[in-house]
């Protein structure tokens, strides 16, 4: 990705250059343990090109940022109806300090991290390289 941006209420709130844009969902019964393992997963994932043209560099290694979107629609139902169910995404009082988790250990990995603010409506601006998305679960 080659910038990701957050906007609330007209005011940017966060800004990143290359690097990643996680979209974080949290599901019932996920744990702290769960959000440590993903972000220590998310710093390492070697998902980057190197000088082959191959993902051989992870975000240390090309100098990368993280911008990191509370996302609870991610787990959506859509497999009946016309009306996603949201059964499973983990209320906000317990979804929050997991996404909070993800942050600091992201951090403590030494990375820079920029963030959306939780709960809150974003536009959520993406120049995706390639592009390139995956899906990492803990």
């Amino acid at each position: 990705m080659t910038s990701a941006s957050v906007t609330v209420d007209g005011a940017r709130v966060a800004a990143i250059g290359p690097g990643l844009l996680v979209l974080l969902g949290v599901r019932k019964g996920d744990t702290a343990a769960m959000a440590g393992a993903l972000a220590a997963r998310t710093a390492v994932l070697r998902i980057f090109r190197d000088d082959a043209g191959k993902m051989g560099r992870a975000l240390a290694d090309v100098g990368g940022a993280v911008l990191v979107v509370s996302q609870m629609t991610l787990y959506g139902d859509t497999s009946r109806g016309r009306r996603p169910s949201f059964d499973e995404v983990a209320p906000g009082p317990e979804s929050r300090p997991l996404y909070e988790a993800y942050v600091a250990a992201l951090r403590q990995a030494g990375l820079p991290v920029e963030t959306g603010v939780f709960g809150a409506m974003m536009d959520v601006a993406l120049v995706n390289d390639g592009p390139v998305t995956f899906l990492l679960e803990a």
